[in-house]
């Protein structure tokens, strides 16, 4: 594995113990081995290299002593600020969005999967093109040189913005075949469900369980990437579609969320969503505050939500299912590798369905009422 030396800097704001051993699971999802965690507190970000010059020294010299041949920033850096620690440490040096998004290249399975994470990947890549050939502007004494190496520049752009335009339009054929089953689901009016939840949650495992699916599921930061759908028969209620997608994480890179649009509109059309927790996660509540923020940006944050309590075995908790004031079921306690609570987590979507298929006859009876069609009143 690769060695890496990880590099956080405190700004006082959130989680920052929690968010540096999210970079160390990120790491190692990406195949890199931490040997070595460089911290340090700022006010703001400096504008040549993210850290103080002297806390350059300090991984410089943590990367001599360990030999590691990476350094991680749980950071996004600006282009200019990747170049200059690369040109200080000699050494490759990847951001948080890098880091996630190379994750994304290497779990990517079907065909809309690895669209979405190379169409994500080249958008990142414009923004770092700037100045990308300055080995031609060393070779002195040559005429002519530097101005090949800015057509090169100019040709690479223009050559990853067909790229882009190429992906993005199958991106949109594959959303209208998306659109297409879900307007068949919707004339069946079949009840559809939605997992969403902070990466390793349980949401695959939960999926596998319920559905007998049989996707693949793993103890691992995003081990799910393209949305899986099955149909599940619910007593009284009849089938209902549940569909598994793609695991959050605090800043999630900008470019992914947009890339992965196309697969996050089942989350976006679904008439439930079940938020998995991990239960025995400390910072579960910060976890559930991040999975919002991208259901809000997604535009998938009025859509019904049922609390799963995930990972009760681990946790130490009991099956059971949490109302509100009102009555309406707010959470419910399961475990998904037991199966505990998960007969309890049926009946909780049963209900939401059965009070969605309520809902609909009834506006489906206030518009078949007679002083509801101009022509008939008129008579």
């Amino acid at each position: 594995m690769t060695k890496a030396i990880l590099v956080g800097v405190d700004f006082g704001k959130g989680d920052h113990a929690g968010s540096l051993e999210e970079l160390t699971l990120l790491a190692r999802s990406a195949g890199a081995e931490p040997v070595f965690t460089v911290t340090g507190k700022r006010s703001s970000p400096d504008a040549a290299f993210y850290i103080g010059s002297g806390k350059v020294d300090e991984v410089a010299q943590a990367i001599h002593l360990y030999g590691a041949e990476l350094v991680i920033f749980n950071h996004a850096l600006s282009p200019a600020q990747q170049r200059n620690l690369e040109k200080r440490l000699h050494i490759n040096v990847v951001d948080r969005t890098s880091l996630i998004l190379d994750i994304f290249a290497q779990r990517a399975k079907s065909h809309e999967g690895k669209v979405q994470v190379e169409l994500a990947q080249l958008q990142h890549l414009m923004t770092r093109l700037v100045r990308g050939w300055t080995h031609l502007e060393r070779q002195k004494g040559g005429i002519g040189l530097r101005g090949p190496g800015e057509t090169q520049l100019e040709t690479d752009r223009r050559l990853i913005g067909e790229r882009v335009r190429m992906l993005r339009t199958r991106l949109s054929k594959l959303q209208r075949q998306r659109e297409t089953q879900r307007r068949s689901r919707n004339r069946n009016q079949i009840f559809s469900v939605s997992l969403v939840g902070y990466t390793n949650a349980g949401k695959s495992t939960l999926f596998n369980t319920m559905t007998k699916a049989g996707t693949y599921a793993a103890d691992q930061l995003f081990a799910t990437l393209d949305t899986t759908s099955r149909r599940i028969y619910l007593e009284n209620v009849g089938n209902v579609v549940i569909s598994d997608t793609v695991g959050f994480i605090r800043e999630l890179p900008h470019q992914l969320v947009a890339a992965f649009r196309a697969t996050l509109e089942e989350t976006i059309h679904a008439d439930l969503l079940l938020h998995v927790v991990d239960a025995g996660n400390p910072m579960r509540n910060e976890q559930i505050e991040q999975v919002n923020l991208v259901l809000e940006e997604i535009g998938a944050d009025r859509i019904p939500q049922l609390l799963v309590w995930n990972k009760i075995d681990v946790a130490g908790l009991k099956p059971g299912i949490e109302r509100d004031e009102y009555g309406k079921i707010r959470r419910v306690f399961a475990s998904a590798r037991t199966g505990e609570g998960l007969d309890l987590l049926r009946e909780a979507i049963a209900e939401y369905a059965k009070d969605e298929k309520d809902a609909r006859s009834g506006d489906m009876d206030e518009r078949n009422r007679p002083d509801n069609h101009s022509d008939i009143a008129s008579i």
